[in-house]
């Protein structure tokens, strides 16, 4: 007589490749929230000013980020080069919409917002590219 158990998805491999990949996602979202948070109100103590110019403060908050972000990846024992490319996907989208700022074609709001939301996605491609890194 056979027995057999019934399959348990949850811990196939590419299940838990893909929960990993998640769980990094996440971890870095959160990691970029706390460094824009964070150092927020130090910055409108030493630089009341800066809420004026929309195109430098993105610029700040995206170094806040990529400095929260990066400390996390590198505790969680990510390479320079992934820390860097994640990096460069908090600058990427404010570099994009910063002409049609400076043209006029846009908002300020929506160059920070917009800015934000384009954010996730080019994390996430950041993310596909070194999917080993990633994932496991």
């Amino acid at each position: 007589m056979t027995t057999t158990q019934p399959p348990t998805h949850r811990h196939t491999p590419r299940a838990r490749r893909t929960w990993h990949l998640v769980r990094h996602y996440l971890e870095m979202v959160v990691a970029m929230v706390v460094g824009m948070v964070v150092p927020g109100p130090l910055e409108d103590l030493l630089w009341p000013e800066l809420g004026d110019r929309v195109d430098v403060h993105v610029f700040v908050m995206a170094t806040n980020m990529a400095l929260g972000m990066g400390a996390w990846m590198r505790f969680r024992g990510h390479s320079w080069v992934a820390i860097a490319e994640m990096s460069a996907a908090m600058y990427v989208p404010f570099a994009v919409l910063l002409a049609p700022y400076w043209a006029g074609a846009v908002s300020g709001s929506f160059l920070f917002t917009a800015g934000h939301v384009l954010m996730l996605p080019a994390m996430a491609l950041a993310m596909l590219w070194r999917l080993d890194e990633y994932s496991c």
